[in-house]
């Protein structure tokens, strides 16, 4: 263990944009473990879209992260020093240590234990971790989709939305895919095994692109995005669709925009549409996870890492992130592996 620390506050909010000068990393002492806590040095950081609204000025589905303190995030680490029973030296942890190399913990911001021994401890935060989560609740619990079903997402080369291409093939549909780019189309055809991709920002008519991409029409849609990638898949859903909103990255989060209003085609298809959060659904997390667990080991899933070396260099891979610049899961290395 080295005595260098630091830590990445938030200085100021987005207006509108999210920028690398709204972060200040800081350098901090090593913070002292107490009875009953353990000290974490945390290996990888998870950077997510959601960070945009972490950090907006207006209340989102969580406190916004307070103006001065460390930027929230979920985290891959090691146990270095303990006082915690139940957290002894050498365990790997995933957790919510945020942007920082290293934090004490007493277990009430640790998600789980990981077995080092399945897989790279990264995808901790990936395929076996909130993006599988995700993918999976979306998909799995909300869309309810049958074999032979058509499956539409947006963001399909992104880290939950490879898995949701992933998670419907190994269910028996057809997985279409929207995404930006043509490295992106391919990594869909060709890694992620997608029956279809759209490059949305090479195609002139979305909807033409959909037609014959989707021929049979939209049973479940999972998105990312919203805006006009969400009105043109509408228009295509099947009578009984089911529609899971994960993310609206392709809106201003404030104020809400307006656009076509869903209400007349979920009442003539008898569509079912919801928002959901992986954050409600952790009491469950554990048996989520030993799902994904068990497809990955049927060799269901394969995954991109995009991986910045460095805490301090988090700021600019948010923004890279942000823009859609990132080829798979966005992670940053702070430190080594154990």
């Amino acid at each position: 263990m080295t005595d260098e620390n630091l830590h990445v506050l938030l200085r100021a909010r987005p207006s509108p944009e999210v920028t690398a000068s709204l972060f200040e990393p800081v350098a901090a002492p090593i913070p002292a473990v107490a009875d009953g806590q353990f000290l974490v040095r945390v290996v990888w950081l998870s950077l997510d879209p959601a960070m945009r609204g972490w950090i907006a000025e207006a209340a989102n589905y969580s406190t916004p992260v307070p103006l001065g303190a460390p930027m929230t995030g979920f985290t891959v680490g090691e146990v270095v020093e303990s006082r915690h029973t139940g957290f002894p030296v050498g365990t790997i942890v995933q957790g919510r240590q945020g942007w920082r190399r290293y934090a004490v913990s007493d277990g009430s911001d640790i998600d789980r234990v990981v077995d080092p021994g399945l897989a790279p401890i990264s995808t901790a935060l990936s395929v076996l971790g909130l993006n599988g989560a995700t993918a999976y609740v979306g998909l799995v619990e909300i869309c309810d989709p049958k074999p032979g079903e058509t499956v539409l997402v947006s963001t399909a080369a992104g880290a939950v939305g490879s898995m949701v291409g992933q998670i419907a093939k190994a269910l028996g549909c057809r997985s279409v895919g929207i995404t930006g780019g043509p490295d992106k189309v391919l990594a869909c055809l060709d890694e992620f095994g997608f029956d279809a991709a759209i490059d949305y920002k090479a195609t002139p008519d979305l909807g033409q692109a959909l037609d014959a991409a989707c021929p049979d029409g939209i049973d479940c849609f999972f998105d990312n995005v919203g805006a006009e990638q969400f009105d043109r898949a509408l228009e295509r859903i099947n009578v009984g669709a089911r529609i899971a909103i994960c993310g609206t990255i392709g809106m201003p989060s404030f104020p809400l925009p307006v656009g076509p209003r869903p209400n007349r085609q979920l009442l003539i298809k008898r569509a079912r549409m919801q928002g959901f959060l992986i954050l409600d659904h952790y009491d469950r997390y554990a048996a989520i996870i030993a799902r994904l667990t068990e497809l990955y080991r049927a060799g269901h899933f394969r995954w991109r890492e995009d991986v910045t070396d460095g805490l301090e260099n988090a700021p600019a891979a948010l923004v890279r992130l942000l823009a859609g610049h990132n080829s798979g899961k966005a992670l940053v290395r702070v430190g080594a592996d154990p």
